[in-house]
């Protein structure tokens, strides 16, 4: 994977697995185990906070906002808040994209399926994942990167300008 100077990292939050994509593009997921419960909360929290901490200072964390119709409930609602708790405590700014607007950047149309963006990733930049949340995470660090003026990949102008709509930290 290409190393890009600029530190983004690609999180698509789940409480059941949570997708990563490092500053150096490779990507892996955090899987938790229904039995340990609320625990599973301090294990995604402890290996964002390890994330954070290799090779250096995250210029960006991408996170992949909740679906609007859920901003307020449930469990995914908890997984957000321990990590945005983890980076605020690192100092790591961080973004929120809507799954529409992350799709319709990778893809062009905001109802894309899984398939859809993982082939668009392949078709792109020749990458393959072992899950979709790898999938998901990879193009929230590819967002973040083309934010930031360093674009992974070459995509149309009118899926560019999609990320306008995402939540981006002041710089």
């Amino acid at each position: 994977m290409t190393r890009s100077p600029v530190r983004v990292l690609g999180l698509d939050l789940s409480l059941t697995a949570t997708g990563v994509a490092m500053p150096n593009g490779n990507c892996h997921t955090i899987a938790t185990k229904v039995a340990d419960g609320d625990a599973r909360l301090v294990q995604i929290s402890e290996s964002i906070r390890v994330a954070i901490t290799v090779g250096g200072p995250i210029d960006l964390a991408v996170i992949e906002d909740l679906p609007v119709g859920a901003r307020s409930a449930g469990i995914t609602g908890m997984v957000h808040g321990v990590v945005r708790e983890t980076l605020n405590i690192a100092s790591v700014p961080y973004a929120l994209i809507s799954p529409a607007t992350l799709k319709a950047y990778a893809t062009g149309a905001g109802n894309a399926d899984k398939t859809a963006m993982a082939l668009a990733a392949f078709k792109r930049y020749g990458i393959e994942f072992a899950d979709d949340n790898q999938c998901d995470a990879w193009w929230l660090r590819a967002a973040g990167l083309q934010h930031l003026g360093e674009p992974l990949v070459s995509l149309p102008a009118a899926q560019i300008a999609r990320l306008d709509k995402a939540k981006w930290p002041a710089r």
